[in-house]
């Protein structure tokens, strides 16, 4: 590590006072014209614009009461004007599997070339291989939440929270493909509170519903094979459980 002294102006050389001038112009030359380590000319960069508090607001709104997904799950909106952040009411957990699954392997062949090259490359044997996973079977559990607080904020209201339920109910029934297979949302249980602030927990409300594999079976393979338990004697006062079965 080096040290750097100041000197005082009345102290410093003609000469070296030439030196610092041509230093500072080189260092304005460099800031103007910034180099990538490519070799190639990076524009400086621009200065993002901040709108004033009641715009950035007007805006929020506007994104809001037009988009769906933003007046339910929230978004970042830094692009161009910034407007700031809308937290979104909804909030998905990643879903994990009750049992531990095991992916299969499986072989694929694919008999068409594509291209002239493709087919040359291969000598007239216009084969390729390949592979990909699948899981026989398993059942997965998610958790979600949505904040009455927030939903006030973004607009979000009951027919919006009706149109989610529809969602979740119906969202792998129009995106079949040959790699997922057969997947479908089983249930959906909502836990309603009577004040905004919650009249339980989350987790103690979750800890509620079981989901255990039959004694009887040993690997399962269906969702009948699995048994659900709700422990209703212990729902808090003040919530309510709506069970919907898919």
């Amino acid at each position: 590590m080096g040290w750097i002294r100041r000197q005082s102006p009345e102290k410093i050389h003609p000469k070296n006072q030439n030196s610092l001038e041509r230093s500072a112009a080189a260092s304005a030359d460099a800031a103007s014209e910034e180099k990538t380590s490519k070799g190639k000319t990076r524009a400086p960069a621009k200065e993002k614009r901040k709108g004033s508090a009641s715009d950035a607001e007007q805006a929020r709104a506007w994104m809001c009461q037009n988009f769906y997904d933003v007046r339910t799950f929230g978004a970042v909106m830094s692009t161009g004007v910034n407007c700031g952040q809308v937290r979104g009411p909804v909030q998905l957990t990643l879903a994990r599997s009750i049992d531990p699954i095991v992916p299969q392997e499986h072989s694929i062949t694919r008999v068409a070339v594509t291209t002239e090259a493709e087919a040359e490359k291969q000598q007239g044997d216009n084969r390729t291989m390949g592979r990909k996973y699948t899981v026989p079977y398993g059942l997965y559990r998610a958790h979600g939440f949505v904040s009455a607080h927030l939903a006030r904020q973004t607009g979000f209201d009951e027919t919006d929270l009706q149109q989610l339920w529809q969602a979740l109910s119906q969202m792998f029934e129009h995106d079949h493909a040959a790699s997922r297979g057969q997947m479908s949302a089983r249930a959906l249980y909502v836990f309603r509170h009577d004040s905004e602030l919650g009249n339980a927990p989350a987790h103690r409300l979750f800890d509620l519903i079981t989901i255990r594999r039959r004694e009887d079976v040993a690997v399962a393979r269906h969702f009948s094979d699995y048994q659900i338990t709700i422990n209703r004697e212990h729902i808090p006062a003040g919530v309510e459980l709506d069970e919907q079965a898919f």
